[in-house]
């Protein structure tokens, strides 16, 4: 892609797309529950409706729309995603207290790499997988010149956007475990999960701990998790990918804990 935020030239509109992925619901209540299905397309039907509170994203600026569907792979559902020179993504709004819930668990399979994809450039900004996880706003966390710009986008929009994202990708290049800042906005950060193509047509397993990957990400503490996105995206380079995605967690320990 295309990062969410860099359809829009204008300053108040630079952080529209985040307000797609706030939401006052809070999951969850109960402190006795281990985990989070927040993304439980093994549970939907092929063909049929995504799970309750999954909606689409797109973009206004962004004309050709990635296709997502519920199909079955190895006799589970799961989201196929088809992107030809296209953007758009499958958010889902909550609300996580990442102290409790740090783990995020989801699995994906991608049939290509994307030739021209760079983490580093505006115009290589297209990845075949990636899992946006946004955080609410927090005043403390913003200059008087940045809080200014917030309050008019809230004035403008009816709410704050988040003041940071992880980006979780599959890049072609760059090495696994690299964290860079999105070439069009410090406010997101990129975390490269897989690179290359050894994986072409596997199943992974995704395993990170989002509390410890935000405080190395942006040196402090984050605020409460506000959404979930999925994406694949090939607008920039005028590529084309698929990919699959399967169910999302969140836990409170990691696997091997």
């Amino acid at each position: 892609m295309s990062d969410l935020h860099r359809y829009s030239p204008q300053p108040l509109s630079i952080f529209g797309f985040f307000l797609c992925l706030i939401s006052t619901l809070w999951l969850p209540s109960a402190i006795a529950e281990e985990k989070l299905e927040i993304g439980l397309f093994s549970s939907a039907e092929p063909e049929g409706s995504f799970p309750q509170g999954w909606e689409p994203l797109t973009f206004e600026k962004i004309p050709q729309h990635t296709a997502y569907e519920l199909v079955k792979d190895g006799g589970t559902v799961v989201v196929k995603a088809t992107s030809k020179q296209s953007s758009s993504g499958l958010t889902r709004k909550m609300k996580i207290d990442p102290k409790q819930f740090p783990i995020v668990q989801w699995r994906w399979k991608i049939e290509n790499i994307i030739q021209g994809s760079d983490v580093t450039k505006k115009e290589g900004d297209d990845y075949p997988a990636r899992i946006y996880i946004t955080f609410e706003y927090d005043s403390s966390k913003v200059g008087f010149f940045e809080k200014a710009k917030f309050e008019l986008i809230r004035l403008a929009y009816g709410q704050y956007p988040p003041t940071g994202a992880i980006n979780y990708i599959w890049e072609s290049k760059a090495p696994i475990g690299a964290v860079v800042p999105n070439p069009y906005t410090d406010y997101v950060q990129m975390i490269v999960t897989q690179s290359g193509s050894q994986r072409v047509g596997e199943w992974v397993m995704e395993e990170h701990n989002v509390y410890e990957d935000y405080k190395k990400a942006f040196g402090e503490e984050p605020t409460h998790i506000s959404g979930v996105a999925i994406m694949t995206d090939t607008d920039n380079t005028k590529e084309s990918a698929i990919a699959y995605f399967g169910d999302i967690l969140f836990k409170q320990s990691a696997t091997s804990e």
